[in-house]
């Protein structure tokens, strides 16, 4: 089991970027491991009247910016969504961001699920087995840019693949991922992590070498342990605007620092 890292998750949203620049940098200083954002067009929660309406900014081109304006903590998004670039673009986009941050890049991927960030912006919804079947079919032409570009990235870039579906997300990930991320309860975390292990057997790859990320609210730090003790080694904490309050982060740094440090 490798060590423990905490993720804080920026949800660009209901703030301006002076404010989202902000927190990644508090965020490094306190010493989080990883800043993530997310691939949206517009926010997810917390709009009035439409929950989904307010200030809302892009992924990658703030990656880009992070990529800059940090030193330390690594970097990515959770997740980029598949349907909104070619595969080919997006590995050329995942080397070029980990150039600039000295080699600090997560690639986050997942198939898509927001509607509304379709329709706006002009891509086929389809249905949720047709955009599976999308991101079986781009990750190997990712992974073959990634390996064929020039430069090649600043290191090998860990590919973290979000989503919990049994029958075909988690044969992606045990074919393709360095990183799993999920959410859910211990029972829940444990019943599929045996079930990645099962995929990683029929794909013949080890899956023990894929590590367990998962989503936590604030107060579920007194599960930390229990969640450690089925294998997952990283926490990410959700922040959101206007505040984007990094207080709650640090029980899990203490915590972290007490088992790993």
């Amino acid at each position: 089991m490798g060590p423990v890292r905490i993720a804080v998750q920026i949800h660009p949203q209901h703030t301006d970027y002076a404010g989202i620049r902000d927190a990644a940098m508090r965020a490094e200083d306190m010493g989080v491991d990883v800043v993530y954002n997310w691939d949206h067009f517009f926010p997810l929660y917390g709009g009035d009247p439409d929950p989904n309406s307010g200030a809302h900014f892009e992924c990658w081109t703030m990656l880009g910016a992070w990529a800059e304006q940090t030193d330390r903590v690594q970097l990515g998004a959770l997740v980029t969504c598949n349907s909104y670039r070619n595969p080919e673009l997006l590995a050329d986009m995942a080397r070029t961001v980990d150039h600039i941050s000295n080699g600090r890049l997560i690639l986050g991927i997942g198939s898509g699920w927001f509607e509304k960030d379709y329709t706006e912006y002009g891509y086929a919804f389809g249905t949720a087995p047709s955009r599976l079947a999308d991101l079986d079919a781009a990750m190997p032409r990712i992974v073959h840019r990634l390996e064929n570009l020039d430069p090649p990235p600043a290191r090998h870039i860990p590919i973290l693949i979000g989503g919990a579906g049994e029958k075909v997300t988690l044969r992606i990930v045990a074919e393709h991922a360095d990183v799993w991320h999920t959410f859910g309860d211990l029972d829940t975390i444990a019943r599929k992590s045996e079930i990645l292990d099962e995929w990683g057997d029929r794909v013949g790859r080890d899956a023990s070498i894929i590590d367990r990320s998962i989503g936590v609210k604030p107060d579920q730090i007194d599960q930390a342990n229990r969640f450690r003790s089925i294998g997952v080694t990283e926490f990410t904490i959700g922040l959101t605007g206007p505040d984007l309050d990094l207080e709650p982060v640090k029980p899990w740094l203490a915590w972290r620092d007490s088992v790993d440090r």
